[in-house]
């Protein structure tokens, strides 16, 4: 189940509950728990997507070194190529 899944269930069971007026401690302490649950694997989600986002950041910095490397790797060979061509 995703997170705003969780989420719209969560909210839709605690409105029924209020809704329905007949909501006892019980029902409303699973409610406040189902909540928290919730709470917590957006807190978890949040942090996950965190560490993806950093994670491809440090993978398209690298990228971005690993091309100029590149591109200067070849103009050097491209240079040596025209001196062994004049020779």
């Amino acid at each position: 189940m995703t997170l705003k899944t969780t989420l719209k269930l969560s909210a839709a069971a605690a409105s029924l509950a209020i809704l329905a007026g007949c909501a006892s401690s019980g029902a409303l302490e699973e409610v406040r728990t189902t909540a928290e649950s919730a709470q917590a694997d957006a807190a978890e989600a949040r942090s996950i997507a965190t560490e993806a986002q950093n994670t491809a950041n440090q993978a398209q910095s690298q990228a971005e070194r690993a091309l100029q490397m590149s591109q200067k790797n070849r103009e050097e060979m491209n240079r040596m190529f025209e001196r062994t061509m004049r020779k």
